[in-house]
């Protein structure tokens, strides 16, 4: 027991943490020690805990896979983190990697090696699905995802903020904030704000007060 892998389990669906669970624990060299729900929970178990890899999902409420990664690996930098998620847009896989996750995996993969992933980061080895393992995926080539500035822009347009008050904030014309919010909605193939909103909090894409 002593040599197992030691994984904590941070999904905010029982049902899908079951069936992660099953499939971790048919490994003989895997140990699931903790399950839970969100985030905020997430990183409090693993700073008890201290499992070699922890298995988040990315998309969860009260603290998203993204910014429990960040103060996960905060408090212990030697932690693997294996991010699932149902989205493989580079924007995303780039966060997951910048924020310090070990690997990028889509939940929804019909052939989800998910104890291999986890063997691997444990092994100090990054993991990307072959979906998203595109090299621009780490490149951060511009085309790909959102800019540095867009990225601020849509944290203002999550906090309710008008064209015009997003623009005295980050002192910009109003022409060039309603540029940079099509730019946004058009990457992301988003047609509505409110939908955006919604996208960018599901998908970790902002940070929530």
């Amino acid at each position: 027991m002593a040599d197992k892998i030691t994984v904590l389990l941070v999904d905010d669906h029982a049902l899908v943490r079951r069936g992660f669970k099953r499939m971790i624990e048919d490994d003989p060299d895997l140990s699931v020690v903790g399950e839970a729900s969100d985030g905020a929970d997430g990183v409090k178990l693993a700073a008890q805990l201290k499992p070699r890899v922890i298995v988040m999902d990315c998309a969860m409420p009260v603290m998203s896979g993204l910014e429990a990664t960040k103060k996960i690996l905060e408090a212990q930098p030697g932690s693997a983190i294996l991010l699932l998620s149902m989205h493989s847009e580079d924007t995303l896989v780039r966060q997951a990697l910048q924020a310090g996750a070990r690997g990028y995996v889509l939940k929804n993969a019909m052939d989800l090696d998910l104890a291999g992933a986890i063997k691997n980061v444990a092994a100090g080895k990054t993991v990307l699905d072959p979906q998203v393992a595109k090299p621009q995926s780490l490149k951060g080539e511009r085309e790909t995802g959102l800019t540095p500035r867009e990225m601020e822009i849509l944290q203002h347009i999550v906090a309710g903020k008008s064209n015009k008050e997003i623009a005295n904030d980050l002192e910009l014309s109003v022409n060039t904030v309603a540029v940079h919010r099509a730019n946004i909605m058009d990457r992301l193939g988003i047609h509505k704000t409110a939908e955006l909103v919604v996208y960018a909090i599901r998908n970790g894409l902002v940070n929530l007060p």
